[in-house]
């Protein structure tokens, strides 16, 4: 214990060396506490340029796990020539998950210009470091030597690049990979829209007037590709298209008071035709739930999305989310509801998913440095193949302290059941809860 708590005040003292070495960069969002409820980065010009700027960045996160489950699965032979039972669920015990990591790597090239890079140190799913995205953010174009240019971008973003897609706001709360700073809880949502595609977004947000409006489009893939398809698409009996995606937010956002802050969006995401759609599978770095209703063969990074559901909409995608997020003097109350509808290239019409969540946290202390919350979240939707109509709550209790601004600890205990599963499904009857800890690091 001494040991621990050594590290612990070690740990502090080196983060804010950090922190007093970075160099400002404008139009940016902090990787530390400064960083939470901050969704698209605003046109506050909040550094004089001087000059080209470098910033590195890390996020860190170290998992204490304590979860239990179970099932009412029907014996499944796992193949012809192994008796295993598939539906048998892996013992769990208490214990230490896998450390993530990710460093984030920040250019000011110009005046206005950023450039960004993300690389995953380590992951739940990969375990060996890799690129996330890089992206070129550009908030002014003075390049140009235009009056009439420079007018525009007081009121525009430019982002080009592969980047995180813009699809509704709670992708601005979630933890990703090392990066926990920004979620009060431990993991994500039960259906977790995440991706990163090759594309552009256009935002249009007037200085301090509270609109928000960004039209995007992408190539619609995780892995992009130059090698026609082979596939035959089920629903067109053409060979499968590689068709561009896009996706648009409307919004208000606006600093009412010194307590009262409102903002409500809403987001579309449209994908006609793909290779593999990832809006609901393209987390690479996997879920904060090792294990869980996973069968005795699985494995870490083989089964990386543990407590999470995948409509599978793999073909063809239209979603739309709405979310109102309020915060008054210490409470903060963030709402999601999401209506999808796609399909896989071997299915002829579309199977359809909606997602309900609710988040309430209350922040106290002189600083807002310590927190409580509490979130309820539901999905409903159609399994492919079997068409069985499913749903899977989740209710979650949060605490937390921000030990300094790049420091934290959080704990959160989760209750999560699956209802109307096949009986051969591993998820039938399923349901899992008990405690998870959490340390995390951002600078």
């Amino acid at each position: 214990m001494k040991q621990t708590i050594g590290a612990l005040i070690i740990l502090c003292l080196a983060s804010g060396a950090v922190r007093a070495q970075q160099p400002g960069i404008p139009f940016f969002r902090p990787n530390d506490k400064t960083g939470i409820n901050v969704f698209e980065t605003t046109k506050f010009d909040t550094t004089a340029y001087s000059g080209m700027r470098f910033r590195i960045g890390g996020s860190f996160a170290q998992s204490y796990q304590g979860l239990a489950d179970q099932n009412t699965a029907a014996y499944v032979k796992t193949s012809k020539t192994d008796s295993t039972n598939a539906t048998l669920l892996d013992p769990l015990t208490g214990g230490f998950n896998l450390a993530m990591a990710n460093m984030t790597l920040d250019a000011l090239l110009e005046d206005g210009i950023r450039a960004n890079v993300t690389v995953y140190l380590s992951s739940k799913h990969h375990n060996e470091s890799w690129v996330k995205n890089g992206y070129l953010q550009l908030d002014k174009m003075t390049f140009f030597h235009s009056d009439f240019i420079n007018d525009v971008m007081k009121s525009v973003t430019l982002k080009v690049g592969d980047l995180e897609v813009d699809y509704g706001d709670q992708h601005f709360r979630r933890a990703d990979g090392g990066n926990e700073m920004y979620n009060p809880f431990v993991e994500n949502y039960i259906m977790d829209e995440f991706a990163t595609e090759i594309g552009a977004e256009v935002y249009y947000h007037p200085f301090n007037n509270g609109l928000v409006a960004m039209i995007g489009v992408t190539d619609g893939m995780l892995n992009p590709t130059v090698v026609a398809s082979s596939k035959i698409d089920s629903a067109t009996k053409n060979p499968n298209q590689y068709n561009p995606a896009f996706h648009a937010k409307l919004g208000y956002d606006k600093q009412l008071s010194d307590d009262l802050r409102v903002r409500l969006t809403g987001s579309v995401y449209s994908e006609s035709s793909t290779s593999s759609s990832t809006l609901f599978g393209g987390d690479r770095t996997g879920s904060n739930y090792f294990l869980v209703m996973e069968n005795t063969a699985a494995s870490t990074t083989g089964n990386a999305f543990s407590g999470r559901f995948n409509p599978g909409f793999s073909e063809q995608v239209t979603t739309f989310m709405i979310n109102p997020f309020v915060k008054y003097a210490g409470l903060e109350v963030f709402g999601t509801y999401e209506s999808a509808k796609g399909r896989t290239v071997s299915e002829t019409v579309s199977r359809k998913a909606s997602q309900i969540a609710g988040d309430v946290i209350y922040r106290f202390g002189a600083t807002e440095n310590f927190w409580v919350g509490a979130r309820y979240n539901t999905v409903k939707s159609t399994l492919p193949v079997s068409n069985v109509d499913v749903t899977i709550n989740r209710i979650v209790g949060s605490v937390g302290w921000f030990l300094t601004p790049s420091v934290m600890m959080k704990a959160e205990y989760v209750t999560q059941e699956y209802k109307d599963f096949p009986t051969t499904d591993i998820r039938n009857g399923g349901k899992f809860s008990g405690l998870v800890v959490q340390a995390v690091l951002g600078f």
